[in-house]
């Protein structure tokens, strides 16, 4: 009665079957055995191609009813962030890369251009902080916590940024550069060489991911109005077509900012400053003659800087006047003075006494403006240091030097006295009255502290110095406050100032 009762449960199965090989078609999908139905009955089914054919041949060409699971339809993938990791997308389909972030990390930077205009390089320890779309530079770490609730800290966009590394702005070991679309450019260092790739390559692709979103950002190099192409190391960017090119209408004015005559460095430049050059060499070919400008009258013969030949002619004295003018003033009312010739004067008032003289105005030493007798001592000592050729003539330097190194006094006396007489007469009466006003005032240093040592230091550099120095400073000093300090303990003899 049992198999009774299984035999048209059977057949029943095999009538599906049946039917299931006609709606395939397929002799091998209807081969396949179906998970479902056999579940249906204990025994093993299979289908049996029903053709002409033998029993034999039709059970060899049973089919087992599994499905393969290269044929399953593809299963549905997740949209949960927690679950995105959990599925291998087959078949090449695209997954949107997550964005690079990193918290933070103390970094060595330095801003070496603001929009084109290049900066003093000075490296600062940063906290550091990069998110999807801008680098952000911190003080300390706690500044970060601080700045979050409002305010911002130094901010690089990465959008159109591009990043490379460098060696040639500077001499640091693991730098790379960051130049913005903007034209600001910053070096990022670390000392070891792991962080620096790490912060390359995540900078890298924030840029990527953030110019990519926003469509693509033309650049402008610092120093030049053309654009930039996209960096090598920027996904997506290097095969762009030179005719598929795009100005995004929402940048174009912040572009446009960047394209003043600052940033206008170019071939022009070195063009420009060649024209400049040969301007300047025009003007100084044309410039007048000294001469020809003091015939018209714009330059006028001045008192200091002038040669004493030429100023003794021009004035018709052997003496020049200005150096008679203060001789008698500090006569007058500077012998006893302490200091005198060795305290320094207000320079200010100096040169305004210095400006009046040469523009051949009316002196007046007596006036109140000129009451401090070292504003006359001062401009007098200036008088001969501007003198183009010393008091003491530069022929005349080395002949003196070797007088004063004769030990026998009498015949050192009569050698210098014979130099001295054979000077122009310009710089030997002027000599003459200088020595002997000295004399007056060595002769009252009990009040003026002034001794032969002192005066021969304030005017040994003053009246001589040789023509071209040999490295000897210190070697000619000795000699010419030597020499300065002989002629005046011997004035009267070499001048003969007893004689009337």
């Amino acid at each position: 009665m049992e198999e009774e009762a299984k035999g048209p449960d059977q057949d029943n199965m095999e009538r599906s079957l049946d039917f299931l090989r006609l709606f395939f078609c397929d002799t091998e999908m209807a081969g396949l055995r179906i998970t479902n139905l056999q579940s249906a009955a204990k025994p093993q089914v299979q289908l049996r191609i029903k053709t002409s054919q033998t029993p034999g041949e039709r059970l060899s060409q049973s089919k087992s009813m599994v499905l393969q699971e290269s044929d399953l339809p593809p299963k549905p993938i997740s949209r949960h962030r927690r679950n995105q990791s959990q599925h291998n997308v087959l078949g090449g389909a695209a997954v949107s890369e997550p964005s690079v972030e990193l918290k933070g990390e103390n970094l060595n930077v330095a801003k070496i251009s603001e929009c084109g205009k290049k900066q003093r390089k000075n490296w600062t320890l940063f906290w550091t902080v990069l998110t999807s779309d801008q680098l952000l530079f911190y003080k300390d770490r706690q500044q970060e916590s601080v700045l979050k609730a409002g305010s911002k800290a130094d901010v690089v966009q990465m959008c159109g940024a591009v990043v490379e590394w460098t060696t040639e702005k500077s001499s640091r070991k693991n730098v790379f550069q960051i130049t913005t679309n903007t034209g600001s450019e910053y070096l990022l260092q670390a000392d070891s060489n792991s962080i620096a790739n790490k912060w390359y390559n995540a900078i890298r692709k924030a840029v990527a991911s953030s110019t990519k979103a926003d469509g693509g950002f033309h650049l402008r190099r610092s120093n030049s109005t053309e654009f930039l192409p996209r960096h090598s190391s920027l996904p997506g960017h290097g095969s762009a077509s030179p005719n598929t090119k795009q100005h995004n209408p929402v940048h174009r004015r912040s572009i446009n900012m960047f394209s003043s005559s600052k940033l206008k460095h170019s071939a022009s430049d070195s063009a420009d400053k060649n024209g400049v050059k040969n301007r300047l060499k025009k003007f100084i070919s044309r410039r007048p003659s000294m001469k020809t400008l003091q015939e018209k009258g714009l330059i006028k013969d001045r008192v200091f800087g002038c040669h004493l030949l030429t100023l003794c002619e021009r004035e018709g004295t052997t003496v020049p006047k200005f150096v008679q003018i203060c001789l008698d003033a500090v006569d007058k009312r500077g012998l006893e003075v302490d200091g005198i010739y060795r305290v320094s004067g207000n320079l200010a008032t100096i040169q305004k006494l210095r400006f009046i003289v040469d523009e051949e105005e009316d002196l007046d030493l007596d006036h109140s403006q000129w009451e401090d007798v070292h504003v006359v001592t001062g401009a007098l000592k200036m008088f001969f240091r501007e003198l183009p050729e010393p008091l003491f003539p530069f022929k005349f330097f080395q002949p003196f030097v070797e007088a004063i190194k004769i030990k026998d006094q009498k015949q050192k006396v009569q050698a210098v006295k014979k130099l001295i007489q054979q000077l122009p007469k310009p710089n030997h009466d002027t000599m003459k009255l200088l020595f002997s006003h000295l004399h007056r005032v060595l002769a009252c240093s009990r009040k003026n502290l002034m001794s032969t040592q002192g005066i021969g230091i304030v005017f040994g550099p003053t009246l001589m110095w040789p023509e071209l120095d040999a490295g000897n400073m210190a070697f000619n000093m000795v000699y010419q406050n030597q020499i300065v300090e002989f002629i005046l303990i011997e004035s009267r003899e070499i001048f003969n100032l007893d004689k009337k």
